[in-house]
Order: C-alpha cells, then structure tokens, then sequence
C-alpha cells in the first residue's frame, strides 16, 4: 500500500462510520467505472484497428480532405 493511501485511510478512520461509508461508496464506485472502461476499451481493440486501416486507406485512396475549423 502506498503512503498516501495510509494517509488517506488513516484520516478516513477518524471520520464517523457514515461519512466513511459515504467515501468507500465513491471509491468502490470509481473502480467498478475504472474497471467498465477498461473492459469496454480492451473488447474495442479490433474494431479500432480496423477503422484506423480504413482511415490510412481514405488517406491514401486521396479521399480524405483537409478542411479547417471553419470549414465544418
């Protein structure tokens, strides 16, 4: 465990047990978020790639245009 993490824990323990469940509540929710995302973006890997080969294709095919901000 990290020396910030002690710290954060030892501090949350000074806190009456609603205001630690409240805390826990927010990081067990950021790491069940966390973990979604990297689920999501790990299961995307292919099709990712297959749409980054078809960009490099336009590209080369010469149908991709530049344009700029004002332009869209």
């Amino acid at each position: 465990m990290t020396q910030l993490l002690e710290k954060v824990l030892t501090e949350v323990q000074k806190l009456p047990p609603e205001q630690q469940d409240a805390i826990a509540a927010v990081i067990l929710e950021e790491l069940e978020d966390a973990q979604l995302w990297e689920r999501a973006f790990s299961e995307s890997q292919d099709k990712l790639s297959q749409l980054a080969q078809r960009v490099r294709t336009d590209i080369n095919a010469g149908r991709i245009k530049k344009m700029d901000i004002d332009e869209l």
